[in-house]
């Protein structure tokens, strides 16, 4: 009887596996974040000074309500109504802001409408030209500002736009983003509390080289000039415009030191009175928080001043205010990890608030009265994304997030309850609604595992040693037929780079779908995070500084050591693939350690950074005449004499991030070398391949190292 129990458990063990899908390459690229990712709740939102709160349908055209304690959840709106009172023609709700618990407002940054629930009434309050760009609407006065080409424009509410910065020479641009959207810069346009000034980034690009890219949609082929600084050569010379709309005229703040100064963060100070500017040298090595007057732009006082002998690197705000003084809190690097540091306004007077070992991500939010500080961090397992609570009056930060994982955290302006919705390597989707002492008060969604019914293997998190004592964190992902006995070949997929973590403790460990695919063909997917990568501290961040390639190198090779370790890696077997400094890192392995790898697939890589940027290339390699050996080291061009795996290079015809001058240069060396290599360029695309496109590029790239790698 037992033997035929177990016979029976066997068989229909068999029968569930049989049933399962087998997952295609289209759908593991196209669906990741469609229909096979978790289900969420979409633009969860506190509505103004309640406990209720909003969210939206799938499809983003329904708006729902509920509270901390109904378990009922009420569509308010639908998205054919609002359009209806109002004349607009949104899709959905885009740019949803709350202005009290009855009125909102719709922004899809051409239009922006209010809407009132109890009347079901609302109203264009405004709209953008059809040519113009990075428009920013002040909500309560309903202004916009926006530009049109290189210039600024700003339009009040019921009258003609009129021009802010209107300049016939197209290398004077306003309005825009500076720096090549570096130091966390991500607009170019910035409104006062009060809507009586708007500040605005202005750059002098003459002395910046045009850069030409190829249109071969028209006949005959066209070319586009971008405006690209590579590294050593003349930069962007930087402005703050302040314009006054009562008085209409406009005050610029140019760099206090060189020319080419990069001005960052800016913030008005919630008084009104003054704006807030770190400026940093051109070597990246020191930074200042200077004060200006708003009216006149004279310069008022340096309130902190920062140097390190890498780099500095000031991407958080500049300040955050508490409560309704000018007094802020910075988030600095100095300690070697992100900390909050208090600075009094008016006499500069500073303490240090945390005091972690960890690195802090971002503020997201503070009490009313300044007390209470929210924000995220990575806590001590740096593949974590957790949230602590400072208090200042107590002087300690609590955690409120205990569970491990990935956290989006929402506090309600009470500071009664928070919103939470956290996922990890176990975890698809779980949000609920806690008090601030962490009872759960109410679950929102417990997503299931849309990838339960795929044939898919296991994805582990683990940590491995570098050769300088570091703990490096590593994901291996293995197909779901594991046999510990066979010898499986390994797909090593690299970034390497700064400002990215690629192995995190989160639905897919951070994986790519496609991954998972590649390990169903039989296929163990490696991927170490090596020394340069974010989220650990500068000690280990920093290590890269003037000799990129080096130490990432090193670490990769740690990883390969541990491969190797394993009984079940072909050690003879050993692919790798990387896009963008991962394309730098994938080359760098092929031809500076070419007996490792027997097959590598560089997407969009750097390979020589005098071509690279100036904001980017300068801040890790200090420019070619101060680094001369390390750019000699880090080029590629100077090893391609050694390749001796298959190399296939790619490249976005357009790449405005790493040009094609990168790859140009490398396959002409190969060629001057006599030795032969692969590349395939994606007309038209840009520095990644998206859309649907990206089926092919993946496609490219994958059977390519199966090919190759028999």
């Amino acid at each position: 009887m037992k033997c035929f129990a177990l016979i029976i458990f066997l068989f229909s063990n068999l029968i569930s596996f049989a049933q399962l899908k087998e997952l295609t390459l289209k759908d593991a690229v196209m669906l990741q974040g469609r229909s096979l990712a978790p289900d969420r709740i979409n633009d969860f939102q506190w509505i103004a000074n309640t406990s209720n709160y909003s969210f939206l349908s799938k499809n983003w055209q329904s708006l729902y309500k509920s509270d901390v304690v109904s378990k009922t959840e009420t569509e308010i709106a639908n998205i054919a109504d609002v359009n209806l009172a109002t004349g607009a023609e949104f899709l959905g709700f885009i740019g949803l802001t709350w202005i009290d618990e009855n009125q909102f407002t719709l922004n899809d940054g051409s239009t922006l409408v209010i809407y009132n629930l109890l009347t079901k009434k609302g109203n264009i309050l405004q709209t953008l030209p059809e040519n113009a760009e990075n428009g920013q609407f002040h909500s309560s006065l309903n202004h916009v500002a926006f530009t049109v080409e290189n210039n600024l424009w700003i339009q009040k509410a019921g009258e003609k736009a009129i021009a802010v910065a209107n300049f016939t020479d197209k290398n004077i641009v306003s309005g825009q983003t500076i720096a090549r959207n570096e130091f966390g810069i991500s607009q170019g346009i910035f409104w006062s509390p009060n809507g009586a000034f708007l500040a605005f980034y202005q750059k002098d690009e003459t002395n910046v080289h045009n850069y030409p890219l190829l249109d071969i949609n028209t006949t005959p082929g066209t070319l586009t000039s971008i405006k690209y600084p590579m590294a050593g050569q003349k930069s962007e010379e930087p402005k703050l415009g302040i314009y006054n709309l009562n008085t209409k005229t406009t005050v610029y703040i140019s760099p206090k030191g060189a020319k080419d100064d990069y001005l960052t963060n800016v913030c008005f100070t919630p008084d009104n009175k003054y704006v807030m500017i770190a400026e940093v040298n051109r070597g990246q090595n020191q930074c200042w928080l200077n004060v200006y007057d708003v009216n006149t732009g004279v310069f008022v006082k340096t309130i902190l001043e920062e140097k390190n002998d890498k780099w500095i690197e000031p991407e958080h705000a500049p300040f955050f205010p508490l409560a309704t003084s000018n007094n802020f809190i910075w988030v600095s690097e100095r300690t070697g990890f992100n900390n909050l540091f208090f600075y009094d306004f008016n006499t500069n007077s500073v303490s240090q608030l945390t005091n972690h070992n960890f690195v802090i991500k971002e503020i997201l939010s503070a009490s009313k009265d300044g007390n209470l500080i929210y924000y995220k961090a990575t806590g001590e397992n740096p593949t974590n994304t957790v949230v602590y609570v400072f208090d200042r009056k107590k002087t300690k930060s609590t955690l409120l997030t205990t569970k491990e994982g990935t956290h989006n955290f929402a506090v309600n302006q009470a500071g009664t309850y928070f919103y939470d919705a956290f996922s990890n390597g176990n975890v698809a989707n779980y949000a609920q609604i806690s008090t601030l002492a962490g009872k759960q008060q109410k679950l929102l969604i417990e997503s299931k595992d849309k990838l339960a019914e795929y044939k898919l293997g296991a994805s582990e998190i683990g940590k491995i040693k570098g050769k300088d004592g570091s703990d490096l964190y590593y994901r291996l992902i293995k197909p779901s037929n594991f046999d510990a006995s066979k010898k499986y070949p390994v797909l090593v997929y690299v970034y390497g780079g700064p400002h990215a973590q690629m192995v995190t403790n989160s639905w897919l460990n951070g994986a790519n779908l496609w991954m998972h695919w590649m390990a169903e063909q039989g296929y163990l997917v490696f991927t170490l995070d090596n020394r340069g990568s974010s989220e650990r501290g500068f000690a280990f961040e920093s290590q890269i500084h003037r000799q990129l390639g080096n130490v990432e190198i090193e670490d990769q090779l740690s990883g390969v050591e541990f491969l190797k370790s394993l009984a079940y890696v072909d050690v003879n077997r050993l692919a790798v693939h990387g896009w963008s400094f991962g394309g730098f890192m994938t080359t760098s392995l092929m031809l500076r350690q070419p007996d490792v790898f027997k097959v590598g697939v560089a997407g969009g890589p750097v390979t020589d950074w005098k071509y690279y940027e100036i904001m980017y290339g300068e801040r890790y390699m200090d420019q070619p005449e101060e680094n001369p050996k390390g750019y000699e080291l880090a080029s590629l061009l100077n090893h391609a004499g050694n390749l001796k795996g298959d190399l296939l290079l790619i490249h976005g015809t357009i790449d405005d991030v790493v040009v094609m001058q990168h790859n140009y240069a490398l396959v002409k060396k190969f060629v001057d070398l006599g030795i032969q290599m692969d590349f395939f360029p994606y007309p038209m695309h840009k520095h990644n391949v998206t859309g649907k496109d990206r089926v092919h590029l993946i496609e490219k790239v994958l059977n390519y190292v199966i090919e190759n790698n028999k």
